[in-house]
This record gives C-alpha cells, sequence and structure tokens, in this order.
C-alpha cells in the first residue's frame, strides 16, 4: 500500500450534490471485502482501500461519487 492518500474532496462532511436519495440506478457495489484494519501510513483500509470519510459516507454517497470512489481505489492499487 502506498503513502499516496488521494481522497474525495469531502472534507469530513458531505457537499451538495454528493447526496441525493437512493435510486436503484445509483446502485453501485461496496468495495468492502471485510478486511477492515486501517494503515496508519497511508490512512487507508488495507483491505478496500478506502478511506474513514469515503467508508463512514458510502451509504450516503450518490452513484457517481461512488464511482468516483472506485476510480480512486484502482489509483491507489497502481501507484508505487
Amino acid at each position: 500500500m502506498s503513502g499516496r492518500n488521494d481522497s474525495l474532496p469531502l472534507g469530513g462532511t458531505v457537499g451538495e450534490g454528493a447526496m441525493s436519495a437512493h435510486r436503484a440506478s445509483d446502485a453501485v457495489a461496496s468495495p468492502c471485502v471485510n478486511v477492515c484494519r486501517m494503515n496508519e501510513r497511508s490512512g487507508l483500509c488495507e483491505g478496500c482501500w478506502r478511506t474513514l470519510d469515503e467508508i463512514a459516507l458510502w451509504s450516503q454517497l450518490d452513484g457517481d461519487t461512488k464511482r468516483e470512489v472506485w476510480q480512486l481505489i484502482e489509483l491507489r492499487k497502481a501507484a508505487p
């Protein structure tokens, strides 16, 4: 796991537009793999590669924002 911590511009809270009423079209699978252990150096979960904010807010994020998190996860995994 790299020391990079690319995260969404959540700033600890969900900004306007990041939340929406849950719709079937917004259904995006959670990246959780039930290996919940935070890496102190990177600030990322060693199982799903998300930040604490991304994990805590997942159920409130709209589909587009969830897809952004998935893109960040792929970038984090690919980083040296």
